[in-house]
């Protein structure tokens, strides 16, 4: 009889093993998990009876969509690999999902929960995004249709905006990076002159393997870190990424994106225009009222020549209301109705102040000048033919009537004469 040595048997079992179990699957629950800084990934897999030591490799680890975690029941794929110095044979894993359901499912589920717990999705966090955006960035491919599509409605809606477009690999392996490093990009420009207003992640609509990209745990992160408002138009509205729960605000789809953020051109027209004539209608009632205090004392400051001085400040005011609508036309036909209302407001609450201190120097004067305080210091009125006039207008013969503000009397010129 002949004896084996003890290397040339775990020789035999290595090659009888490893050519009957070619390729193995097998169902367990997880356990021992160690993840080596290498990384490569060591762990046994167990049911109630028995365990078998597992070992994957660093190229097939880093492939897992969910993280492996000890008690986790998983779906194995590999083939039977025998170490022969120690006469120990383990599987060497090739895939793993989750049991029970997709391993991109459940990576979904276990990456949203985790962000949950970081409050990567409290409403605290979330940005305001600015009511009349002048430049965004789209993060998006520029061979796909969800561009052309916010485009279009973009230019139906406020033609205003700079739309500019940041080419992005939107999926694939390299996507998650590729799509970190323009939201950075676009990010790095916060607070400066080129600064973007919002930043746009966006689509068209595909399967979840198709949209993975944007369930990644890096590209979460970088939006979380953003100082810009981003906006997420990924897929369908049926589609939810993770990325989703983490912007500041979700759009169902990349139209529906243009059509949240920006403003409606026609609406704001007809605002403007209700808001010129609103303009218009206050300072015509403004300048009607000015127009009639000033005539209501017009009466009293006839006979002191005043008139011409009234009659010229009264056409003075009607050229500065011609021109003061004319410029308000000219101004609210040129400015842009992002700071048009904040400019207005201004203007003429200056406008009005300064028109209020004349109007009331005005009044100063003309009551200084009224029928009471003129009567009270010895001065009366002189009536002909119930017109106030002025002596040199009187003639010999005239029959007048002198008023004051208590006492009326009666006479007939007689005699005139005119000082040299």
């Amino acid at each position: 009889m002949k004896y084996l040595s003890v290397s040339a048997l775990n020789a035999q079992i290595q090659s009888l093993i490893e050519s009957t179990f070619v390729e193995v699957f097998v169902e367990g629950e997880v356990s021992n998990l160690t993840k080596h800084s290498s990384g490569h990934y060591y762990f046994s897999i167990k049911d109630k009876d028995s365990s078998i030591r597992c070992v994957m490799f660093r190229g097939n680890a880093s492939k897992l969509k969910f993280d492996l975690q000890n008690t986790q029941k998983v779906l194995v794929r590999g083939n039977i690999s025998v170490y022969v110095p120690r006469g120990e044979y383990q599987i060497l894993c090739l895939s793993i999902e989750p049991s029970g359901q997709g391993a991109l499912h459940f990576a979904y589920e276990q990456l949203k929960q985790k962000l949950q717990e970081k409050g990567f999705f409290e409403a605290r966090h979330k940005k305001v995004l600015p009511k009349f955006p002048k430049k965004i960035a789209l993060i998006t491919s520029n061979t796909g249709a969800a561009l052309q599509d916010m485009l279009r409605v973009a230019h139906n809606r406020w033609n205003l905006v700079k739309l500019v477009n940041i080419d992005t690999l939107v999926q694939g392996d390299e996507a998650k990076n590729h799509i970190v490093q323009n939201i950075k990009f676009a990010d790095s420009f916060f607070e400066t002159s080129e600064a973007f207003d919002v930043i746009v992640l966006a689509r068209g609509g595909g399967s979840l393997e198709d949209l993975w990209a944007f369930n990644e745990e890096v590209v979460a992160q970088a939006i979380f870190e953003a100082k810009t408002p981003i906006v997420s138009a990924i897929g369908h509205e049926i589609d939810y990424v993770i990325s989703d729960f983490v912007v500041d605000m979700r759009a169902p789809t990349p139209s529906a994106a243009m059509e949240m953020i920006l403003p409606d051109r026609n609406t704001w027209m007809i605002n403007i225009s209700n808001m010129y004539d609103d303009i218009l209608f206050q300072t015509q009632k403004f300048f009607n009222q000015l127009h009639k205090q000033v005539k209501d004392y017009s009466f009293f400051l006839r006979q002191h020549q005043i008139e011409n001085k009234l009659q010229a400040n009264q056409k003075k005011l009607l050229e500065l209301q011609e021109m003061l609508l004319s410029k308000i036309e000219n101004f609210l036909l040129s400015k842009n109705p992002i700071i048009l209302k904040e400019q207005l407001d201004f203007y003429f609450k200056n406008f009005l102040a300064k028109k209020e201190l004349m109007y009331k120097e005005i009044l100063a004067e003309l009551k200084s000048k009224n029928l009471d305080r003129l009567c009270q210091n010895g001065f009366a009125q002189i009536m002909y033919q119930d017109k106030i006039v002025s002596l040199d207008k009187l003639h010999i013969g005239d029959e007048i009537e002198i008023v004051s503000t208590r006492i009326q009397a009666n006479a007939t010129i007689n005699k005139l004469t005119t000082k040299p």
